[in-house]
């Protein structure tokens, strides 16, 4: 039965991987097409852009998440007239929410850049860019809805599919729109909006050729059922509160680096990238855990359900042990291909103990996450991130004056280890929620 299990969330975790690591791709394309143009400006205005949607889109990611686990319980219950309808909620909202960004276009745009504050010609060519890329919001949103759909079906390989697609067609597209219609940041914003747009189809069509039978499930009574509808607002209510929560962190980590001088900030910068790269991994597994507990908790499977988190636990010790040992073997040489600046690599040396004991201190956060997920047990999700949080923001100011750099990142491995200790305390409650009186279902 492991066996059998461990296959099933690799046949998930594995194409999510693929998808996690070529996501940031989009955004390093715009980069270094803008790079090459002639002017330091074009690569701020690309940068600062990109920055601001990749926050309002991350602050949205509720859509995929909330859509991942009721869909996988739906599933897992065999209610395949809930699981279309989950479907058209999420694309619903998700297009409403993408009308209001566009409605608002303007004084978002306005917000956006007096809050980062950019110099005057980066300013106007960031406003530029901004103003083309605004109209890919449907199609991102509308994606995520898709995403988490598919997710919750357990099939990954859809996601990774056109996760690729949107990758090559943003290359494409960007060079022939700057290349050879002269185009400039104009070309860059135009060639992201052909890939989301094209991701976005893609992602519908493959829907129709592959699920296109569902539509005969579909039984549109309940769609705005009060109870479905108090659900599934709640579910995202409560991803998008703790989404805040770590946004905050996440950008108070960069500002307090800043404060203590560039070196120090590229240093945090270089080893945050070590944290990046093991987050794409375990985030394959999250949906794994995702998928999994929702269908398991779905044909109230508790047995199954036990047996699916262990081996999630069993495969995040084993990625937590390969990546601590490659970063402690190739830790200098990984870091050498993001700069070649040798005083940054230096002085990395002072807080690479910290970088290292990362994958050990995340393992249990990433895993209960995608379990949680597919439980919907949002609202102990949201208790769990307010803890870590509050937790980095006391340490940090407990103990900067005395430690320094070396207090941001103590603070935010206990952010990561409490995570996992809130979480791993409110497991059983959680279970014991999901299933309720209901008898066990056969593994």
């Amino acid at each position: 039965m492991p066996n059998a299990i461990d296959r099933q969330i690799l046949r998930i975790a594995l194409p999510a991987i693929v998808s996690n690591i070529t996501v940031p791709l989009l955004g390093l394309v715009d980069v270094a097409i803008a790079g090459h143009l002639g002017s330091a400006a074009y690569i701020g205005a690309v940068a600062v852009g990109g920055m601001v949607f990749n926050v309002a889109y991350w602050l949205l990611g509720f859509l995929r998440m909330g859509t991942s686990g009721l869909t996988a319980q739906a599933f897992g219950r065999r209610d395949l007239s809930e699981v279309v309808r989950l479907l058209v909620r999420s694309l619903g909202i998700g297009l409403a929410a993408a009308a209001l960004l566009l409605l608002l276009q303007h004084p978002l745009r306005q917000a956006a850049l007096a809050l980062v504050g950019p110099p005057g010609e980066v300013r106007r060519l960031a406003a530029v860019y901004f103003d083309i890329c605004i109209w890919g919001a449907p199609a991102m949103l509308g994606l995520y809805a898709f995403t988490g759909w598919y997710i919750g079906m357990q099939n990954s390989r859809i996601p990774m599919l056109v996760a690729i697609t949107q990758n090559v067609v943003n290359i494409v597209a960007s060079l022939l729109l700057v290349y050879a219609a002269g185009l400039k940041v104009e070309g860059v914003a135009l060639g992201t909006l052909i890939a989301q747009w094209a991701g976005f189809l893609m992602a519908a069509a493959l829907w129709a050729g592959c699920y296109g039978r569902l539509r005969r499930h579909a039984v549109w009574r309940g769609l705005l059922a009060r109870g479905a509808m108090r659900r599934f607002f709640a579910v995202n209510r409560d991803i998008f509160l703790r989404t805040l929560c770590l946004v905050a962190v996440t950008l108070f980590f960069t500002s307090a680096g800043a404060r203590q001088g560039e070196v120090v900030l590229a240093v945090n910068a270089l080893l945050m990238q070590l944290f990046t790269l093991y987050s794409y991994v375990m985030d394959g597994f999250a949906y794994a855990g995702e998928a999994l507990s929702g269908r398991l908790i779905g044909a109230c499977n508790r047995p199954g359900l036990r047996l699916a988190v262990g081996r999630l636990f069993a495969w995040g010790g084993i990625m937590a042990a390969a990546f601590t040992l490659a970063y402690a073997l190739g830790g200098d040489a990984f870091l050498s291909l993001l700069t070649d600046e040798p005083h940054v690599v230096r002085a990395s040396h002072s807080y690479v103990g910290w970088a290292l004991a990362i994958p050990l201190a995340g393992t249990a956060a990433f895993v209960w996450d995608g379990v949680f997920i597919g439980a919907t047990a949002t609202r102990a999700m949201l208790l769990s991130m307010s803890v870590a949080a509050a937790t980095f923001f006391l340490v940090f100011y407990l103990l900067a004056p005395a430690l320094g750099n070396h207090a941001l990142w103590l603070a935010f491995l206990l952010y990561l280890l409490v995570r996992g200790l809130v979480q791993t305390g409110l497991a059983r409650s959680v279970e014991r929620k999901a299933f309720g009186n209901q008898p066990d279902g056969h593994p």
